[in-house]
């Protein structure tokens, strides 16, 4: 019996994703952990290992194809003794079978460009009907059928509720069921949702639906007549930049930010730097096992100063408080495309050297788009620095399920008062934006200063 070649899902949010190559053709022979094909997400490049032994006999989604639903049939395995071009020749009838589950739930977004014209919307609803089994996990993982939890991502929520629709009667096609904004967009363009909740007020709401959910601001056609043809090049926007685009909007929207500032001493962290840099043991080659960074010590003093006050190492739910037992801190860092946050897990437990060959780890392997998920998911908290790039102010945005990021300004030398007489210092000027709802205005400005006396006493991070 040939086996399956599904798209996998490389992480618990991942819905989709691009098959970027396939590193086997058909007709070759196949040994389990074979890597036979690299899947792309927004963040990161995957490798596709075999499970099983025998030859792949048809590949039924060729490489560069995007947006992959998971779980669709990508490719088919012939097993020992089997006739791969047979395998081959059916792959088309075995093929549609598995990729239902994934599939079914591109119908709904098929109805939306016919919005304008319902007759076409009716005309196309019965073919959809002998799929009655994909629909029915979603529901029950939705909790529909048995009056239970509605498992729906909050933008889906958000959307919902501004458009007057029951999230109830919305069919989900994330992963488990759960229902995203590609469904509540789908429930809104083809008014089936809405009705299910106001039947008399259904095609004129419907018709109303998308102009609420519709962004504010100008168009892109409107935008592109602003300016002179042939004065631009357009760029379409990939999937990262979609990726954050979304995620920072949502974070805006849902999250209400407040933001404390204040300035910290570093000549004692700058000089404790170059001792402990000086001391460096070399390796084989004779260069230094590590080399410290101010950025280095910024992580473990953050991540020291979660533990020193718990109430702020916390990430908020509808439902409830997550209080963290260990400080695993986000690190922006940017690559070609964007940015991505690899996270330092247990930074408090974790030596300075310890960071610095770490964060030198994830930053090579970022920009190459090689970073694993698990490497770049979650997190209690995080730190953007810029102060490499001159900025010594700003203010960063948080990255949810984060209750709090530190931004990080440049150490530059400013005239202070010292002693009563003015003095030239090295400063640093540091932003947390936290999200008000788990943390309040005197928590953080606990968890600053507890920030704020390790960055000046930095002997205490090595004991």
């Amino acid at each position: 019996m040939p086996t399956n070649i599904l798209m996998p899902a490389l992480s618990p949010t991942m819905e989709k994703g691009n098959l970027a190559k396939w590193l086997k053709k058909e007709g070759d022979r196949i040994k389990s952990g074979d890597v036979i094909a690299e899947i792309e997400t927004d963040k990161a490049t995957m490798e596709v290992e075999a499970v099983d032994e025998g030859v792949l006999a048809k590949i039924v989604v060729p490489e560069g194809t995007a947006d992959v639903p998971v779980n669709q049939l990508i490719g088919l395995i012939a097993a020992e003794g089997e006739d791969a071009k047979a395998v081959a020749s059916g792959a088309a009838a075995a093929g549609k079978p598995a990729a239902v589950p994934a599939a079914a739930p591109e119908a709904p977004q098929a109805a939306a460009p016919q919005a304008a014209a319902p007759a076409a919307v009716e005309a196309k609803a019965p073919p959809a009907q002998p799929q009655p089994v994909p629909p029915a996990p979603a529901a029950l993982a939705n909790g529909h059928a048995g009056g239970g939890r509605i498992f729906a991502s909050p933008l889906a929520r958000r959307m919902a509720k501004s458009a007057g629709i029951d999230i109830a009667s919305i069919q989900g096609s994330g992963p488990h069921g759960r229902i995203v904004e590609q469904d509540v967009k789908a429930a809104m363009a083809s008014g089936t949702a809405r009705a299910a909740a106001q039947p008399a007020a259904a095609p004129a709401a419907a018709a109303q639906a998308p102009k609420a959910a519709a962004p504010v601001g100008m168009s892109d056609e409107t935008v592109k007549k602003l300016f002179e043809p042939g004065s631009f090049t357009e760029v379409p926007h990939d999937g990262m930049r979609k990726t954050i685009a979304r995620r920072l909007t949502e974070a805006k929207a849902t999250i209400p930010h407040f933001y404390l500032s204040l300035d910290c001493h570093l000549d004692a962290l700058l000089k404790l730097r170059e001792e402990i840099n000086a001391a460096a043991p070399k390796d084989n080659d004779g260069k230094p096992t590590y080399k410290l960074s101010v950025n280095d010590f910024v992580i473990k003093a953050l991540a020291l100063s979660l533990m020193r006050v718990p109430e702020a190492n916390v990430s908020w739910t509808d439902s409830a408080m997550l209080k963290h037992k260990h400080a695993d801190v986000g690190v922006a860092v940017s690559i070609p495309g964007g940015l991505i946050t690899p996270i330092v897990r247990q930074a408090e437990t974790k030596t300075l050297s310890t960071i610095s060959n770490e964060m030198k780890d994830f930053a090579a392997r970022a920009k190459s788009r090689k970073l694993k998920p698990q490497e770049y998911e979650g997190g209690t908290s995080a730190v953007s620095n810029l102060g490499m790039f001159g900025i010594n102010n700003f203010s960063a945005v948080i990255n949810p399920p984060h209750a709090t990021i530190l931004a990080v300004g440049a150490g530059e030398k400013r005239v202070v008062v010292k002693d009563g007489a003015p003095a030239v210092a090295t400063m640093m000027s540091v932003t947390l934006s936290t999200d008000h709802r788990a943390v309040d205005g005197a928590l953080g400005a606990q968890l600053l200063q507890a920030f704020k006396t390790l960055i000046e006493n930095p002997m205490a991070m090595l004991v």
